[in-house]
């Protein structure tokens, strides 16, 4: 299985729904509260002109009607590598925008 994928299995068991959606089209309804997530970048540490550790980078928006939900807590308390990066209002949805390496 790929990384992604393990990925994807983790943030569905943290996240408690099945509303995780990797670039979803935008045919897709989105029903809230939703968790959207996409990579953006990749991460290397070089030696002796070789890469020895590698992760990529995924930027996770959790979008909810309630502006006091914890899922950005749980995702940072269960994913070492995973920053909270800011939280703004559109359509009187609360958007909470993270960084994870993974």
């Amino acid at each position: 299985m790929s990384r992604r994928l393990n990925l994807h299995d983790e943030l569905l068991e943290v996240f408690g729904n099945n509303r995780v959606y990797y670039q979803p089209p935008e045919s897709v309804k989105l029903v809230y509260p939703c968790l959207i997530y996409q990579k953006s970048s990749a991460f290397g540490r070089y030696a002796n002109d070789k890469r020895y550790m590698g992760r990529d980078r995924y930027d996770i928006t959790i979008i909810s009607r309630d502006p006091d939900n914890r899922y950005a807590e749980q995702l940072m308390e269960h994913f070492q590598y995973c920053s909270f990066s800011r939280r703004y209002v559109s359509d009187n949805l609360y958007h909470d925008a993270l960084d994870l390496f993974y």
